[in-house]
């Protein structure tokens, strides 16, 4: 054997070394064996994770190949609970996702998903700090485009479905990434939850959204259900606003309401989906909440521009500690009820 190989060959073995001692096993697994998680939350950048990490006590780090360079480990606790953070953005969300459950360190067979974030909201639907749980996953981008100043005479946007001929025309759903319906049971489930949650609010939040005049985007954050829009692009103002509204009724064959604008939920949703194509999780555990940060559209008086660069309309810290707020409920019950949950949502 060659020097330099053995070299290699202890340099592979201290590193194989640090990886396993990074995170002891959960008690009852076997050493060796993939960690078995109860519930695993996903954020996409580090302000989402922070309430989840110190809260639960995330303390266990797993470094995981394949993870965004700047989130590389997952992190549990002796609960069984996990976090993975995945980077922001379609690209980030579906490649840490797929890392995550093809990398055989984990056995998510039984697993739940709580998909966790902030987002833009439609102030007809709700307001800042609100948390909200989707029913339909709804991607905003899959679409056709022209330049609004080339549309045809009598169009109201240059948004039209693929292979179509006109707004308004629903279209065929080739890419089989265009809308997802999440598990009716554990969306009720989480509402029930949820729905007595104490939000966190801001003085900067209620200033702001007082200029708004109708509810419920001037009263206090709830816990709603509505539905969230998935693209990378973002978009701000009443036009597009419509746009959004339109588009997940016509997806949704008009069952759906738009509410939150974000970028990652049909990605991450399609990357859990390929690992349950192939027996590795179960869909119908996965469920979406999206805390306001921000309105996705101006008050009166106010340019969508205007909105749009608006430094600090106060929603952000309030969105960032709501998720944990109405999110951790269903943690705790599936924690606390495991035998319970392990075999599907209650009822």
């Amino acid at each position: 054997m060659s020097t330099k190989f053995k070299v290699l060959t202890v340099a592979s073995c201290l590193a194989m070394t640090s990886l396993a001692t990074m995170a002891s096993p959960q008690q009852g697994d076997v050493a060796g064996s993939p960690r078995k998680v109860k519930a695993l939350v996903i954020s996409m950048f580090g302000p989402e994770s922070e309430p989840w990490i110190k809260n639960l006590r995330l303390t266990q780090k797993y470094r995981v190949p394949g993870l965004s360079p700047d989130y590389p480990t997952v992190n549990c606790n002796t609960d069984g609970v996990c976090q993975l953070t995945t980077g922001m953005g379609h690209a980030n969300a579906a490649a840490s996702v797929a890392a995550l459950v093809f990398s055989g360190r984990f056995d998510l067979s039984k697993s739940y998903f709580l998909i966790a974030g902030i987002a833009g909201i439609d102030p007809k639907q709700g307001t800042l700090g609100s948390a909200t749980w989707s029913r339909y996953l709804v991607d905003y981008s899959i679409a056709w485009e022209l330049d609004a100043r080339e549309i045809p005479h009598g169009w109201n946007t240059g948004y039209l479905g693929i292979n179509t001929k006109a707004p308004g025309q629903k279209p065929p759903l080739d890419y089989k990434t265009e809308v997802f319906q999440l598990n009716e049971a554990l969306l009720q489930k989480a509402m029930a939850l949820s729905k007595s949650a104490v939000l966190d609010d801001s003085d900067v939040a209620r200033a702001y959204r007082a200029k708004y005049t109708s509810a419920p985007a001037n009263l206090p954050p709830a816990v709603v259900q509505c539905d969230t829009m998935a693209g990378d692009t973002w978009w701000h103002g009443e036009l597009l606003g419509k746009r959004a509204e339109d588009w997940v009724k016509l997806l949704t064959d008009g069952k759906g309401t738009y509410c939150t604008s974000q970028q990652e939920d049909n990605a991450t949703y399609e990357a859990l989906k390929r690992g349950a194509n192939v027996g590795l999780l179960d869909l119908n555990r996965v469920a979406v909440l999206r805390t306001a940060s921000n309105f996705d559209r101006p008050h009166a008086g106010q340019t969508a521009y205007e909105s749009l660069i608006l430094k600090e309309s106060g929603g952000f810290v309030p969105a960032i500690n709501n998720l944990y707020n109405a999110g951790v409920p269903l943690i705790r019950d599936i924690v606390n009820h495991w035998d319970q949950w392990k075999s599907g949502v209650p009822r």
